[in-house]
């Protein structure tokens, strides 16, 4: 499966979630579900991914938690918010970049319209 066959599996999945839950609920409500119907179409999915994070001769196990890794090639943050603000486009850009992964979606289920919440956001840098 290529990786626009994987997002738009992703993006139908999210919009039948917020059809079906609708907006308002914890992200971690969608994230749950999200995983549940991602790994029902046959993905592999990994959720709460520990990222490590390297600065000089410093490594951070830990640096960030990555909400979902899909098929080991898109990053997924999940957000359940009244607005999102320019700083979670660049939390994404910066997890792309750090953990070397192209592709990521940033996905407000608390949107009226989920599609009005779905930004993809890409790594030009990532070395695949």
């Amino acid at each position: 499966m290529d990786t626009n066959q994987i997002t738009g599996s992703i993006i139908d999945a999210s919009i039948q979630i917020h059809k079906h839950l609708g907006p308002g609920l914890f992200e971690s409500v969608y994230l749950e579900i999200l995983c549940y119907e991602l790994r029902k179409r046959g993905l592999d999915v990994k959720n709460q991914v520990a990222i490590p994070v390297f600065y000089d001769n410093l490594k951070m196990d830990i640096g960030f938690r990555a909400d979902l890794i899909v098929e080991k090639k898109i990053i997924v943050e999940i957000k359940s918010l009244e607005t999102i603000a320019p700083v979670h486009k660049k939390q994404v850009l910066t997890y792309l970049r750090l953990s070397n992964l192209r592709i990521g979606l940033l996905i407000n289920f608390n949107e009226e319209l989920l599609k009005e919440g779905i930004t993809r956001l890409f790594n030009n840098y990532a070395k695949e």
